[in-house]
Parts: structure tokens; C-alpha cells; sequence
């Protein structure tokens, strides 16, 4: 259990902090209406996300007996994880761009942001979701715990960046940033290397 719930942490914490359409609208809100408006924003992946959480997981748990079909599943979850350990390994600090001439309406936006994004999709169908049914074999505590782990520290993570925002509006191209992402990156090159694993155990191998 306690895997499981490092394993949620790690990715909680790369989504809450990856450069993104949801971090580029935490940062641009809460510079141009306060701190206030930055939590909004952070907490809209809460409203969003339940329904695609529901749908992928009925999806993967009609799968979760062809395991030959979970396991490509894990390993497509693994190459997911990879390229954006990829896109963090590369991440130069200038990536992120606040946007200009963005209205009001901070929770309504975010959650359009998140609701249109492939990303939550991908994420729960491919990483999520086979991680859900394999911890929730025995007991659904370690997946429940799992989720809540994850969103926790996503959301968390995010009303992070509001505050740290709010105090200083250069910190994002400061070297410390750059250097968490870039760490980030080598952590979920291990989660990934550990999911395509998983997947090969799937087809006995």
C-alpha cells in the first residue's frame, strides 16, 4: 500500500506543478486578481475529473480480465509517463508563458481548460486505471487511497504555485523551479520503467 500511494504522490505532484493550460491559468489569474482567483483554478480538476475517473475505470475494469489487454494498456500508461518525464527532463523554465488579456471567471475557465484537455483521459485510462484495479484486488483501501493521494497533492501542489505566485512573479524562470521539473522527469522515467514492467508481468514474461 505504501507503493501505491508514493506512486500517487509522484504523479499528483508532476501534474500539479508540469507546465500546462490549467498552471498557465493558476499563474495569469492569480496575477491579475489576486490569490483568490489562483484557488479556483487549482481546485477545478476536483469537479472536473470524477465522471472520466468513473468511465475509464468501468472501461479497464471490463478489460481487467483479457490481461493481455491490461498489460498494453500499462505499457501504453508507461510510454505516456516517459514522454512527459521527457517533457520535464527538457523543460527550460522559460516554457512557461503567463497569458495576457485574460478576463475573470477563474473556475469557469479552469474547468473548460481541464474538461477539454486529452490529458485526465489519458491518464486514468492508460496509468490511473490499471493502477486502480491492481491495488484494489484485495481491499478498495489502497485504491481509494491511491486517489485521494493523488488529488491531494495535485491540488495542493497547485494552490502552491497560486501562493508562491502571489509573493514573487519571477520565481518560474528562477533555477530552482527548472531544477524540481527536471528532477520530476527522472522520477517518472523510474514510474514508467516500474509500469512497463508491470505490463510484461501481465503477458507472463
Amino acid at each position: 500500500m505504501v507503493a501505491v500511494l508514493l506512486t500517487g504522490a509522484v504523479l499528483g505532484f508532476s501534474a500539479g506543478v508540469a507546465p500546462g493550460p490549467l498552471l498557465v491559468l493558476v499563474i495569469s489569474q492569480t496575477l491579475r486578481f489576486g490569490v483568490r482567483s489562483g484557488f479556483k483554478v487549482a481546485v477545478a480538476p476536483l469537479i472536473t475529473d470524477p465522471p472520466i475517473i468513473v468511465l475509464t475505470l468501468l472501461l479497464v475494469y471490463q478489460l481487467s480480465e483479457l490481461a493481455p489487454v491490461l498489460g498494453l494498456l500499462a505499457m501504453f500508461g508507461a510510454a505516456f509517463v516517459g514522454y512527459l518525464g521527457w517533457q520535464s527532463v527538457r523543460f527550460q523554465g522559460e516554457e512557461v508563458v503567463v497569458g495576457s488579456g485574460v478576463r475573470d471567471r477563474s473556475l469557469q475557465k479552469a474547468i473548460l481548460a481541464s474538461a477539454l484537455s486529452p490529458h485526465p483521459w489519458l491518464f486514468w485510462l492508460s496509468v490511473g486505471g490499471p493502477i486502480i484495479v491492481r491495488a484494489a484486488e484485495d481491499t478498495w483501501v489502497p485504491a481509494a487511497g491511491f486517489v485521494a493521494v493523488f488529488y491531494g497533492v495535485l491540488v495542493g501542489s497547485k494552490l502552491a504555485l497560486a501562493l508562491l505566485t502571489a509573493r514573487s512573479r519571477l520565481w518560474l524562470t528562477g533555477s530552482v523551479y527548472t531544477a524540481v521539473i527536471r528532477s520530476l522527469g527522472v522520477l517518472l522515467w523510474v514510474l514508467a520503467v516500474l509500469l512497463f514492467y508491470d505490463g510484461l508481468q501481465m503477458f507472463r514474461v
